[in-house]
């Protein structure tokens, strides 16, 4: 079969839907992506179809963020991504068009994609790497954290995702004029199709880390992470096999695309502070402006700008990041001990999840990493039964096929017959 998959973001964002675009590639499906063209070399060549969507967008926030002091900042941003979103629908629809899917799976940030399912006549999949949609008694919206609201509370907070779709309801209902679609309500159930039945939404992350809620529907499916295979052609740099080389394993700090760029600097005077103050090596990744460079005080900290994860992390002793899906998934499955320092949005959730399963001290806010990156630093290293845990669940993440649940998934989906799209 035919398959479009949609997604957006930084390489956290686009990764885990290569993953899935290569195993349904090696059951003999076509699969094409519409992603920022600045991921065309990650999609082509896991010999998938690429078609550029979201690049502009993906330039505007790579420009802003740096210059952003913290999520007040970045709500003022809006205006700015309005014409970009614009465009970004546009795209997706040509690449629908080029494709012709007999399917489509979409992340939550492609907000043409279950329109284009409709227009098209064909299914469309929700999929996101986090909790986000179905209700559950189990725990609240992600982006509540990780705090229970009580069974009722919980299942409330999940009406968030149907507000948050109104400020763009305009868009969205006159990309669906021009597809040939009715007008949709700003309020609109995203897990209904348009006859009433269930939308089919694939969770890509362990059971390990956040188990199934026993009130989930049949309909939700944690599959268990996305992960590509290594990059059997990638090769360190003698700098990083030499420091790795030198000592013990260090400890790997990275704040990937959310840290704020007006607070770098003090950001990277409390990372170094506190590596020293613990006596621990360490290895500092400077993102989309989270961390600057700077020089190194000693020769025990090594600063690199990208390394893979799941090259990089097997050869550290902890991870300390700011509780990106990608980021914590890659941790996790490497079996270190981690500490997440959120900044926004589910990154809280992330960092209660590690913590809760054992694999981790509670997290450290950014805003309090200053005050408070020596102690729970020194928490991460010292504690044997972080270690411990989380090698546990490395093992019990390493042994689930998470791609492949979700192939089976979307073939079932397709085998069962035709959308029922209304006209």
């Amino acid at each position: 079969m035919r398959i479009l998959i949609t997604t957006f973001g930084t390489r956290g964002d686009i990764q885990p839907y290569v993953a899935l675009g290569g195993a349904l590639r090696a059951r003999g499906h076509e699969v094409a992506l519409a992603v920022p063209e600045g991921f065309r070399d990650l999609v082509t060549g896991a010999g998938l179809a690429l078609h550029p969507a979201g690049s502009r967008m993906l330039t505007t926030l790579q420009d802003v963020m740096p210059e952003l002091s913290g999520p007040r900042d970045a709500l003022r941003t809006l205006g700015v991504m309005r014409e970009a979103m614009r465009e970004h629908f546009d795209e997706q629809w040509a690449a629908a068009l080029a494709s012709r899917p007999e399917l489509i799976v979409h992340h939550p940030k492609c907000l043409a994609g279950p329109h284009m399912a409709e227009a098209l006549g064909v299914p469309g999949v929700l999929s996101i790497p986090l909790p986000f949609y179905t209700p559950t008694r189990a725990h609240p919206i992600p982006f509540l954290g990780g705090a229970s609201l009580g069974g009722w509370g919980n299942r409330a907070s999940y009406l968030f995702p149907r507000i948050a779709t109104v400020m763009y309801g305009a868009m969205i209902n006159d990309f669906r004029r021009r597809v040939g679609l009715g007008r949709t309500g700003r309020l609109a159930d995203p897990l209904r199709n348009p006859d009433g039945s269930p939308v089919t939404v694939l969770y890509p992350y362990s059971r390990h880390v956040v188990p199934v809620p026993a009130d989930y529907p049949p309909s939700a499916h944690v599959t268990g992470y996305w992960f590509l295979p290594a990059d059997a052609g990638w090769r360190p740099d003698a700098r990083l096999t030499d420091f790795l080389a030198a000592g013990d394993p260090p400890v790997y700090v990275g704040f990937g695309s959310m840290g704020f760029g007006k607070g770098a600097d003090q950001r990277r005077e409390a990372v170094l502070g506190a590596l020293r103050a613990n006596g621990v090596r360490g290895i500092v990744a400077t993102g989309w402006g989270g961390l600057t460079a700077g020089d190194a005080p000693t020769d025990d900290v090594l600063v690199v700008d990208a390394v893979p994860h799941d090259w990089l992390f097997d050869r550290v002793a902890a991870v300390v990041h700011h509780g990106g899906a990608g980021s914590t998934a890659a941790g996790l499955r490497a079996g270190k001990p981690t500490l997440i320092c959120p900044f926004l949005g589910d990154q809280p959730f992330w960092g209660a999840r590690v913590h809760a399963a054992g694999a981790g001290p509670r997290p450290l806010p950014a805003r309090k990493l200053a005050a408070g990156l020596t102690r729970r630093l020194g928490e991460l290293v010292e504690h044997e039964s972080y270690r411990r845990r989380a090698a546990a669940i490395g093992e019990l993440i390493r042994a689930e096929d998470g791609t492949g649940t979700a192939v089976e998934v979307l073939e079932r989906l397709v085998r069962s017959g035709p959308t029922r799209a209304s006209a």
